[in-house]
């Protein structure tokens, strides 16, 4: 079995509690069962609700400095359990190990270490003319998350919660909720009063629901598809509280004529293959020059053969499985749709496992903008090239979805910044620029609504009291 000793279990007011009922975990590589969690009720939520909002005035009290420490703490305990963390992960996503210690693992406990850092020496006082504005925590935040980033979501979400002195109900993905109880386990070894964070595991139809709905939650953080997001919102609403939503994506990387052709479609193919494709933040649609088109589509397509498929536990392989057979079944039914309407699939391959939740990485070609392939998250590892002849077109294509997470442009640095400015999106990379923990992540339109990460990450669980003087 992998992951902590308390599955099964909810963490509710520094306590364990055993759930009478329970989920088994599955290896989307080989089916195995790899653990078990709580199938927690509505009471389960009541409970831990009522948990946090008795500590939230203790926890509000605590200055940042103190709460700095907690979180420091914290990261330390999480880093001493890498490698459990990264089994756990594994073994729950399928993600492919290396793949699994930078992007799901350690980048969770730098998340962590970054807001530890971020409020060490900070006031939560300033001054505005005769005004001095104060920080106090939003209240009770309920955060949930999904399971393809099942670690890094919980601490982008949970980190900048207690830093800003928020109390935490946390509900992690039915599919995925051992590394959340490692989580809670490292928790539980640092000085965090008992009540300011709890774990309750369930389904979204119930505990999900609850929480949204429950007057005493003061902010809910949700990641996952837009549909959801709605409903969350939508219960929510009820009693006015705050919601912060990361949502999908269908985003695009734009390649200008001058742009180094070799280097976009290289770097596209590895962001569309990312975790198997299960990136909401993915590139999945390849805008091109016209009279680059059939080249792209043979590099794009060859970058895709050569992507190592397989055991998620080698670290040769690039990607693993998807996360389910209904996930690998709602994949297949895009392509088929697709194809049926005229597209050409190219990249299939024969030499799949005979096991597990496996997909080929693939290239469509010869879809129009308005297609259903080139407009929903497919949320598996295809890419989409599209064509354009001039870069009004060219920006027309990018922006001409629902979504608007992610991008990418490659050319002159000059004209693709310019290009990457007037994209409809939360964040565009130029030429490949790095990311920064620093920076807010989030969406425009239905991606989503504020942000996560650096500064505007921890004022999404801030108010603001102005005391005139």
């Amino acid at each position: 079995m992998i992951g902590a000793e308390y599955q099964g279990d909810v963490f509710v007011d520094g306590v364990w509690r055993p759930v009478p009922a329970k989920v088994a975990v599955h290896d989307p590589a080989t089916g195995a069962v790899v653990g078990h969690a709580a199938d927690a009720g509505a009471g389960d939520a009541d409970r831990a609700v009522a948990a946090a909002a008795r500590q939230l005035p203790v926890w509000a009290e605590v200055p940042y400095p103190a709460r700095a420490a907690v979180l420091a703490d914290l990261a330390g305990r999480l880093r001493e359990r890498r490698a459990e963390l990264i089994d756990t992960v594994v073994a729950e996503v399928g993600c492919p190990v290396t793949v699994t210690a930078e992007f799901q693992v350690d980048v969770a406990i730098e998340v962590v270490e970054h807001y530890a850092a971020l409020v060490r020496t900070r006031t939560g006082r300033e001054e505005v003319a005769n005004s001095v504005l104060h920080e106090v925590p939003a209240g009770v935040v309920a955060t949930i998350t999904p399971w393809n980033y099942p670690l890094y979501q919980l601490a982008a979400k949970v980190a900048p919660a207690l830093a800003a002195g928020c109390t935490v109900v946390a509900k992690p993905a039915e599919l995925t909720p051992l590394s959340a109880y490692l989580f809670a386990e490292a928790i539980s070894e640092t000085a965090l009063p008992p009540g300011v964070f709890n774990l309750v595991p369930g389904s979204g139809r119930v505990v999900g629901a609850a929480l949204a709905a429950h007057p005493d939650v003061d902010v809910v953080s949700f990641t996952g598809s837009t549909a959801v997001g709605t409903q969350v919102m939508a219960a929510a609403a009820g009693s006015v509280k705050r919601v912060c939503l990361e949502l999908g994506g269908k985003s695009a990387s734009v390649v200008l004529p001058e742009a180094d052709i070799e280097e976009a479609v290289a770097a596209t193919v590895a962001s569309a293959t990312l975790n198997s494709g299960q990136t909401c933040s993915a590139w999945t649609r390849l805008v091109v020059p016209e009279h680059h088109y059939s080249m792209v589509l043979e590099q794009a397509e060859a970058g895709m053969r050569a992507v190592r498929v397989g055991d998620p536990r080698d670290a040769g392989t690039e990607n693993g499985p998807l996360v389910s057979a209904d996930q690998r079944e709602r994949v297949a039914g895009f392509v088929s749709r697709a194809e049926a309407s005229g597209a050409r699939v190219l990249g299939r391959r024969g030499d799949l496992p005979g096991y597990g939740h496996y997909c080929s990485p693939l290239v469509v070609a010869d879809s129009a903008p308005d297609w259903e392939i080139a407009q929903e998250e497919v949320f598996g590892p295809v890419l989409v090239v599209l064509p354009y002849r001039t870069e009004v077109e060219a920006l027309r294509i990018a922006t001409g979805t629902r979504y608007g997470l992610h991008g990418a442009v490659w050319g002159e640095p000059e004209r693709a910044a310019d290009l990457a400015r007037r994209m409809r999106t939360g964040q565009v990379d130029v030429n490949g620029a790095a990311a920064t923990l620093r920076a807010p992540f989030g969406g425009l339109k239905q991606s989503g609504i504020g942000r996560e990460l650096g500064l505007e990450g921890l004022r999404e669980f801030v108010e603001l009291v102005a005391v005139q003087r």
